[in-house]
């Protein structure tokens, strides 16, 4: 008796080819969306972080009425780190645990190499307002008088809801410094797709440009970096 031909013939190479090809078109069109929805929740990830930060900041403000110094405060480990850490948000481990994981980590940061001396950290202070010294008694941030270790009182800072208190860093240094040359030479990292997480001194946070944080010299922009609410646009470098 002669064998019937099978109903469910198997796919030709040619037809083979064509499932491989809609396949990988299909991965190139879904990748990049995933790409961007992975970057977009590290975003709100280290969004997250500084609220936690600013609510730490909040409870330091109401239990001392001042703001952390850079260097040199009572608490903890001697830092505005360790001040935030320890009296803000209650971490009693040492700096080197601490400054690795949890709020202060974020997703989105490129690493220093392991054999640095730099510190690990992801975001910044902002010490100086437009002020670019810091140590700067004349500073118009949060650093208040470094040189005698006196802290700004929280009634010092005229508009709260909008002045700069920490935000994202990309060298690893302790301060959040307005310099217009960090977006050209970190455009190339895209840490949070063109944007920079920042949080306030009333503890709210928000994502704006690089090119509003660190370019722009309207008034909007450059108040929100000093404790005077004004724009002090002659500290502008030239």
């Amino acid at each position: 008796m002669a064998r019937q031909p099978s109903s469910q013939a198997g796919l030709t190479l040619l037809e083979l080819l064509v499932v491989i090809t809609i396949i990988g078109l299909l991965a190139a069109l879904l990748l990049p969306a995933l790409a961007h929805a992975k970057r977009r929740a590290q975003r709100l990830q280290c969004l997250g972080n500084l609220r936690q930060l600013g609510t730490g900041l909040q409870v330091i403000l109401a239990s001392d009425h001042s703001y952390p110094l850079e260097i040199g405060g009572t608490n903890g480990d001697g830092t505005w780190i360790g001040q935030l850490a320890m009296e803000g948000l209650g971490i009693t481990q040492p700096m080197t645990d601490y400054i690795r994981a949890g709020v202060w980590h974020c997703p989105s940061a490129g690493w220093i190499k392991p054999n640095t001396n730099s510190l690990p950290i992801c975001y910044g202070y902002n010490f100086g307002g437009l002020v670019s010294d810091e140590s700067s008694d004349q500073n118009f941030g949060l650093g208040g008088r470094p040189s005698t270790r006196t802290p700004l009182r929280d009634s010092a800072v005229t508009f709260p809801a909008d002045m700069i208190a920490l935000g994202d860093i990309f060298t690893q240094r302790l301060g959040l410094v307005r310099e217009p040359s960090f977006p050209q030479i970190l455009a190339v990292y895209q840490r949070h797709q063109g944007r920079s997480n920042v949080v306030f001194c009333d503890g709210h946070a928000e994502s704006p440009s690089l090119q509003f944080l660190f370019v722009d010299t309207t008034d909007p922009a450059l108040v929100r970096w000093n404790r005077d609410h004004q724009p002090h646009r002659d500290l502008l470098p030239p």
